[in-house]
């Protein structure tokens, strides 16, 4: 009798301890959505990229400074049509902006030789533009951090863009690997 006895203690302990410890398991069953039509890449690949992308983004500064802008004509007295940068880019004809692989269609700035011919800066002001300003460096003439805007024409040169202190983000130093 005591062992019938024993054995029924030991199997209802064998039962409370089964029955406690499953009430203490808590199971818990997510599901995660993936929007991504490509559904090959899974979600740490698609953060992994998206950081990528990020850090190679052509519009992120890679330096920032602060200078005088300024506007001239290609036909300044000391502007001879053609820009100081190879190749020389040819603006008797009264164009102001430059097709760049990279960016597009650009306006065009003088700099000092503190930035590379082909950088491109990015700049805002509201007399010109309501939106920011890209620009390529393919021309000298100025000292120090300062940028020179070609204009269209001297009243655009002195009236808009005037004499003003920017502050402006290089979002490439030098020409890009297809240019130049």
């Amino acid at each position: 009798m005591k062992r019938v006895f024993n054995v029924l203690v030991r199997t209802a302990f064998i039962i409370l301890f089964v029955v406690a410890s499953s009430s203490y398991v808590h199971i818990v069953e997510t599901k995660s959505y993936s929007d991504n039509i490509n559904k090959t890449i899974n979600l740490s690949t698609m953060a992994m990229k998206a950081k990528e992308f990020q850090e190679n983004d052509i519009y992120s500064a890679k330096d920032t400074f602060t200078g005088d802008l300024t506007g001239y004509v290609y036909n300044c007295p000391l502007c001879g049509g053609t820009l100081g940068c190879k190749p020389s880019y040819d603006i008797t004809d009264g164009k102001t902006t430059y097709p760049d692989s990279m960016y597009g269609t650009v306006r065009i700035v003088a700099s000092s030789k503190n930035l590379p011919c082909g950088s491109i800066v990015r700049f805002q002001t509201d007399r010109i533009s309501p939106y920011p300003v890209i620009a390529i460096v393919l021309d000298r003439g100025v000292r120090g951090n300062a940028l020179d805007l070609l204009s269209s024409d001297i009243r655009y040169a002195y009236d808009i863009v005037e004499r003003s202190v920017i502050t402006y983000d290089v979002l490439r130093f030098g020409y890009g690997e297809n240019e130049g």
